[in-house]
């Protein structure tokens, strides 16, 4: 059994040392491989108005700003059809909170995410974009 295993563990090292070697073998520049994966229309940039960072998060607050909005009227039918139980007024009364302290918390975070791709976009141009892949490329190879 413990013989078994060891065969078996050598094996899966061995093809993922193939796996891995057969990769490095096909795989073209980072740059090179980065411009093939992206779809039409897809943006170029990580960082700027119209980037990859920019998109997600403007996506990531709009959903949470849906499903705290959600929460609230969700808050406020329970409080309304509680019927006057206190457990379930102060239930729903959690609910309205809860949802309010997550839209804080969402546009929050929105905002620290907006300050740093600013803050990291002024100082990126072109020569520091390219010493920057090249220190991923290094990594990578």
């Amino acid at each position: 059994m413990k013989f078994a295993k060891n065969v078996l563990q050598i094996i899966t090292g061995i093809g993922a040392c193939l796996t891995l070697c057969a990769g490095k073998a096909m795989a073209l520049t980072v740059q090179e491989g980065a411009e093939i994966a992206r779809a039409e229309g897809m943006p170029a940039e990580l960082i700027g108005d119209n980037g990859v960072f920019t998109q997600l998060t403007s996506i990531a607050l709009a959903i949470v700003g849906a499903l705290s909005v959600i929460m609230l009227i969700w808050g406020g039918v329970r409080y309304i059809i509680s019927g006057g139980d206190s457990k379930k007024i102060t239930d729903a009364k959690n609910t309205i909170l809860y949802a309010i302290i997550g839209l804080i918390i969402a546009v929050l975070a929105y905002a620290i995410v907006r300050f740093v791709l600013n803050t990291i976009g002024s100082y990126s141009t072109p020569e520091t974009d390219e010493a920057a892949l090249q220190i991923i490329t290094r990594f990578i190879a």
